[in-house]
């Protein structure tokens, strides 16, 4: 013992502070233990009662989160109290380590308050088709901090709440229906009311596209080489782009084969030929 630097007192004194932290500390692991398999089951009773209530999934998903870690918090501090450490310096220490780690993490605090207005406000949900911060995808999981996008080429876009829930979005699956603009130049010798005549008969025959509004042909731009004619029509959201694509496609081939043509952007250049000056 000497030769360790402890002395008999010190020994014991040792010896009997062990003895004092072995229960709490046998505690504090039986407690973690059953607290672990506790928090497991109520998650798996959570699972299995927002399955059966037809809650909206955005808020099922965030209070099953929120729960999840409002459960591990306390299970740490019930393991931290039983090793004998007092409730009121636990306070203390929390209060400050709190505060420290939210001047470190605000960003993660602003995402998390973020994540709070978006399931108050609803600006979007699973499975809605959206615009925001430049990129557009379809909703796949709104998490307390970020949400996910899936993107047109199936990339997954994490996006931290705290932006998103101040940043500009656009919802394009809210209203249920979208106006397609489809914009198509046409020569300036060409029939504009035979042009309009067929794009409209071609919007008219497709059953899918909607009579509500009805489809219109204007012209917007007479431009330097071409009129400019803008088809306007409303769809259901989930077919947009199949009929975007299309009536893109088919308005060429009908335009050109009634003799209307799409040019090519052209300028007329005119020569003038001077006499040298001497």
């Amino acid at each position: 013992m000497e030769k360790l630097g402890l002395t008999n007192e010190n020994w014991d004194q040792f010896v009997k502070w062990l003895w004092d932290f072995i229960p709490g500390l046998v505690s504090a692991i039986i407690i973690l233990i059953v607290g672990i398999w506790v928090i497991n089951i109520i998650s798996r009773m959570l699972r299995k009662f927002f399955k059966k209530k037809d809650y909206d999934e955005t808020l099922e998903k965030f209070l099953y989160d929120f729960l999840n870690l409002g459960l591990k918090v306390l299970l740490v501090v019930l393991v931290v109290t039983q090793l004998g450490v007092q409730s009121s310096s636990l306070v203390a220490i929390l209060g400050a380590a709190g505060l420290a780690v939210g001047l470190a993490l605000q960003g993660s605090l602003a995402n998390f308050a973020g994540g709070v207005l978006i399931l108050f406000f609803k600006p979007f949900k699973i499975g809605d088709f959206i615009e925001a911060q430049g990129i557009q995808g379809t909703v796949k999981e709104i998490s307390i901090f970020t949400t996910k996008l899936n993107t047109f080429g199936n990339q997954l876009a994490i996006l931290p709440n705290g932006k998103l829930s101040n940043d500009n979005i656009i919802n394009y699956s809210e209203e249920g229906k979208r106006r397609d603009n489809i914009t198509i130049g046409v020569s300036y010798d060409s029939d504009i009311k035979k042009a309009k005549q067929v794009l409209l008969d071609l919007v008219n025959e497709q059953d899918k596209i909607v009579q509500d509004p009805l489809p219109v042909v204007v012209v917007t731009e007479l431009g330097d080489s071409a009129i400019t004619l803008s088809l306007r029509y409303w769809t259901l959201t989930e077919e947009f782009w199949d009929i975007h694509f299309y009536t893109l496609e088919e308005a060429k081939k009908r335009l050109e084969s009634d003799g209307i043509s799409i040019p090519f952007p052209q300028r007329d250049i005119h020569l003038y030929q001077h006499e040298n000056i001497k």
